[in-house]
């Protein structure tokens, strides 16, 4: 079956970038809406962004103007990039894939990266 992988978290120092990467193991991005959630301790998961099959993109209100999400189906990757990260960008993130095709619906999650924000 597909599966997600991560990579690309890390330490990084408040104002600082950090590139998150997700490869899937099958052809999957470009039948699907491929995104970055987040989830900190003690809280939900969220969306940080999103990019659907059609090329919109969507960003958590908190992250807009900072953060940049980007794919190449060709290669079954989706990157998100971080600038100007803040303490509050601390969590574990996570890549997502809502696959849709004839007959077929299935969401696909990574096993998560750590990034922590800290001087």
């Amino acid at each position: 079956q597909v599966q997600l992988v991560e990579s690309g978290g890390g330490l990084a120092q408040p104002g600082g970038s950090l590139r998150l990467s997700c490869v899937a193991s099958g052809s999957i991005f470009t039948s699907s809406t491929a995104g970055w959630y987040r989830q900190a301790p003690g809280k939900q998961r969220e969306l940080v962004s999103e990019i659907t099959r059609a090329g919109k993109r969507n960003y958590l209100g908190s992250v807009k103007g900072r953060f940049t999400i980007s794919r190449d189906n060709t290669r079954n990757t989706l990157w998100l990039d971080m600038n100007r990260l803040e303490a509050e960008d601390t969590a574990v993130y996570y890549c997502n894939a809502q696959f849709r095709a004839v007959g077929v619906s299935q969401d696909y999650w990574g096993q998560g990266t750590q990034v922590t924000v800290s001087s």
